[in-house]
């Protein structure tokens, strides 16, 4: 097990290095945004266009299955998996103090507060968590199908559905098993961003839900029945446990929503996010090649980076995961499945919980941008729902949900790190629950050991250095996926051109052929 030996290493010196690797990860997030940002920027550019051409090309009419297969699942039922297990609790967090964030520091330039800030503010979270970003899923969901479905290659690691690799055998393997270790290096690095952010926000409400003094002690507890929660449902499997997570969380989400929607100020709501959209496809190319603000790296575009890198090292988990639930479906309705369901059921999250916190800031009700910066985002999220009414009981709706976000994308993802760290796996045959179990427990360490260094930078930089492999990753899908439907596009016409040489058949040639074969029959039966 070198891929778990080395993973606790890491966990292990994050844990002893404590707060003193603050600093360093932040430098590390800082260089990153300086230096290498064009590569995520143009990954997701390629990306994008590539997957646009796809699907609206006559390439986009491809099945992803036999031309006698039907989609599995409705529409509606497809998109709600699809859905369901992209987000996590992060969006419930981030879709309220990202556009703080942003309002302070205004992607454009714009004065501070100001009125543009603001409609800036609330459209940029929206773009992070947009078309672009679920576009990243599709190269690999849609690169794994095109093996599955159209090559009727079984596939149960992201490397197999790189088929253009040339030479020895044991070439190819060494080549695969990179591959698949920077997947889970990429999982493991978006997983513990996941919960290194997410744990000390629940920490924060469960203290002024409870009076618990919002301690490590409260964080180490808080962990240990997320242990037993990952490890029940991935013990069990899918149909045992992860599919029952999977089922509540989307529902608590929806309610959630439905109540800061009809409570909050619906018509500004509504009014705001008209004008997001409007301002969306305005400054929709701008966005997606801003490297800087007034000449140097802003707050906006460190942000971007950080979503780019976090989006990059959850493509390996959702790729496989849509792949699998999309057999009878065709390119086209996969990519604007993905972007109708996904992009805008992400934006909705930014629309309702970011156009309210806007909304308590840019009225007075409470300054959320003071508690931000000095208390920390668990704080400012704690604000906000504090603003409700009935305080306690939206502070436990909402720690509930996050819990269970939280619990269904990481028992999926270590049941997903199991299957790709398992060796000669059947069809159908699920990891060993050893495996899992040893997985849930590498993601609990690692997770702490984020936890125990603190500070939002450090979540942002350990996102963007595991999604940063995945760029490579990224390039080797597209470039796979388009020699394969090139090349099985040439197959298929050079068969139509045989049939094309065969002999024209006519209705006179077709009566004569049938004279024979009756002829022929009643000679036999005599």
């Amino acid at each position: 097990m070198p891929t778990v030996s080395l993973f606790a290493l890491v966990s292990i010196g994050l844990i002893l290095g404590g707060s003193q690797l603050r600093a360093v990860l932040s430098d590390v997030m800082n260089g990153i945004t300086a230096h290498m940002s064009w590569a995520y920027l143009g990954i997701y550019i390629i990306n994008f266009v590539f997957f646009m051409y796809l699907a609206f090309s006559h390439f986009g009419k491809i099945k992803l299955g036999h031309a006698n297969d039907k989609p599995e699942y409705s529409s509606f039922q497809w998109g709600s998996m699809v859905f369901a297990t992209a987000i996590d609790a992060s969006i419930l967090m981030l879709s309220m103090v990202d556009p703080l964030r942003y309002v302070q520091s205004p992607v454009f330039g714009d004065k501070p507060y100001s009125a543009a800030s603001y409609g800036d503010a609330h459209m940029l979270g929206q773009f992070n968590w947009g078309p672009m970003a679920w576009m990243m899923f599709a190269s690999a969901t849609i690169a794994i199908a095109y093996v599955m479905y159209v090559r009727n290659v079984r596939v149960m690691r992201i490397s197999a559905a790189i088929s253009f690799l040339k030479g020895p055998e044991h070439y190819k393997k060494v080549i695969r098993q990179i591959i698949d270790f920077l997947v889970v290096f990429g999982i493991m690095g978006g997983i513990g961003s996941s919960v290194g952010m997410e744990i000390p926000v629940l920490s924060k409400i469960i203290n002024q839900i409870t009076g618990i003094p919002d301690n490590l002690l409260l964080k180490l507890f808080m962990f240990l029945i997320l242990f037993v929660i990952f490890a029940v449902t991935v013990f069990h499997g899918i149909k045992g446990g992860i599919d029952k997570l999977s089922a509540a969380h989307i529902w608590t989400a929806i309610g959630f929503l439905l109540i800061v929607l009809f409570i909050g100020p619906t018509l500004t709501i509504f009014r705001d996010e008209g004008n997001s959209l409007r301002l969306m496809v305005e400054k929709f190319i701008a966005m997606s090649a801003s490297t800087t603000t007034n000449g140097k790296p802003g707050v906006a575009q460190q942000e971007t980076i950080f979503y780019w890198g976090w989006w990059l090292s959850y493509m390996p988990v959702m790729g496989l995961f849509i792949a699998r639930i999309s057999r009878g479906r065709t390119i086209r309705q996969v990519i604007v499945g993905m972007l109708t369901y996904g992009a805008l059921g992400c934006m909705s999250f930014y629309a309702i919980l970011g156009g309210y916190s806007l909304y308590l800031q840019q009225t007075g009700v409470i300054n959320l941008v003071h508690i931000l910066n000095t208390q920390g985002q668990a704080a400012a999220i704690a604000a906000v729902i504090s603003t409700l009414p009935l305080k306690m009981i939206m502070l436990v709706i909402y720690s509930i949900s996050c819990f269970i976000f939280l619990a269904t994308t990481i028992s999926s993802s270590a049941f997903i790190v199991s299957s790709f760290t398992s060796k000669h796996l059947a069809p159908g045959e699920q990891p060993s629950q050893f495996n899992r179990l040893i997985w849930v427990i590498v993601f609990i360490i690692f997770s702490f050991g984020i936890v125990f260094v603190g500070g939002f930078k450090t979540v942002q930089a350990i996102s963007s250095i595991a999604g940063f492999p995945l760029i490579a990753v990224c390039a080797l899908l597209l470039l796979s996926l388009w020699q394969m439907i090139h090349q099985d596009q040439k197959v298929t016409e050079a068969k139509k051109e045989t049939v094309l040489f065969l002999p024209h058949v006519t209705p006179e040639i077709v009566r004569k052929r049938k004279h024979v074969q009756v002829t022929l029959e009643s000679y036999l039966s005599d």
